[in-house]
């Protein structure tokens, strides 16, 4: 079996390595990896092929930073000989980052057959560039491997053919229990013993400058209480500097992007994380760390029904409600929801191996 992996952003490659690696301790399959340079930053591409011990990319498109179309575009410009000179028995995509639908869409002009890990998410909102990503790409994918049941349901309702759709629980959650011994070790420097940690990404959020301003205004007075780690995403930080936001708080802490071990051990010792990321809230969710989101809706209500994760919308008002709460002992409750267990990556490859059978 010839396999090929998409990856292309910070996520992608802590779902694609167990999958990797489950599927390396099998005969006869040949694997490659497809890096698009979706994030080209070191900090958030090469350390964590190193960290997660992954292979080095045998093709790196290094398509780099553009607008939607002119970046899936180019993906899809280059990733079309590789295939054609490859001819893989499956391309496996993950999540819903531009490189997934660039990629499914090539595979599916010629005959490819696509694997979609993670699919089935939706947030109901098709203003989010990641919701037309999620709703093309399981159209368009062959098999659809879900991390949770509601994932199912979305795509029965779509109409995919429940054939196709395979619950097998959440691969990020697989390099999580794996690194975790790994990140106990880790102790990012200039770090107090309590904190609470941040991470801003999102156009959604940081390209509103009026809205970014006011929140790095609420995380500086709230630091007066409790000190704020802030890990900062090149986009933010070009926001941050367009807008002329600078924080002199010395209880409000600046870094640059961190490597996962290290921003594994943030997540875990964190007293609240707030965070616009849909894999943070699955991850915060699996730590019990009590877990604030930025967002109107999220295409993982799961961590919300289940788990630790509370939606507090781009409302700063309600956002600092919750954080006193949280200061005063007052944290919502989770549970681990079902098959995150750290074998997801053995599921989906069982399912591949017999769909070539």
């Amino acid at each position: 079996m010839n396999v090929i992996h998409i990856v292309g952003a910070r996520p992608n490659f802590m779902k694609s390595a167990p999958v990797f690696r489950a599927l390396s301790n099998r005969p006869l399959v040949q694997q490659r990896i497809v890096h698009t340079g979706q994030h080209y930053d070191p900090n958030m591409s090469d350390v964590f092929f190193q960290q997660l011990a992954m292979p080095v990319p045998e093709f790196n498109l290094q398509v780099g930073s553009a607008s939607h179309a002119q970046q899936t575009a180019e993906i899809m410009r280059r990733f079309e000989p590789i295939v054609i000179e490859q001819r893989p028995d499956w391309v496996l995509v993950y999540g819903d980052v531009n490189s997934t639908v660039a990629a499914s869409l090539v595979c599916s002009k010629l005959g490819i057959r696509v694997a979609h890990v993670e699919a089935g998410l939706r947030s109901f909102d098709r203003r989010m560039p990641e919701e037309i990503n999620r709703l093309i790409t399981d159209q368009l994918s062959d098999l659809l491997f879900t991390p949770s049941e509601d994932g199912n349901r979305n795509l029965v309702r779509e109409g995919i053919d429940t054939a196709k759709i395979h619950f097998v629980g959440n691969v990020m959650i697989d390099t999580l229990v794996r690194m975790l011994p790994r990140a106990a070790l880790e102790r990012p420097p200039d770090v107090p013993d309590e904190y609470a940690l941040v991470t801003l990404h999102r156009p959604s959020n940081v390209d509103d400058l009026d809205w970014l301003a006011g929140m790095i205004d609420t995380l500086a007075t709230f630091s007066k209480q409790l000190p704020v780690v802030f890990p900062i995403h090149p986009r933010t930080r070009e926001r941050l500097q367009a807008a002329r936001i600078s924080v002199t708080n010395g209880t409000f802490h600046l870094m640059d992007p961190i490597p996962y071990l290290a921003f594994l051990r943030l997540q875990q010792k964190a007293k609240v994380v707030i965070t616009d990321s849909g894999g943070i809230q699955e991850e915060t969710t699996f730590l019990q760390v009590p877990c604030l989101t930025v967002r109107d809706n999220t295409e993982r209500p799961i961590t919300v029904d289940m788990g630790t994760n509370e939606l507090v919308g781009r409302d700063l008002a309600a956002l600092s409600t919750a954080l006193s709460r949280i200061l005063a002992g007052t944290t919502k409750r989770g549970n681990i929801p079902l098959l995150w267990d750290g074998h997801a990556a053995e599921r989906i490859v069982s399912v591949l191996l017999q769909a070539c059978s």
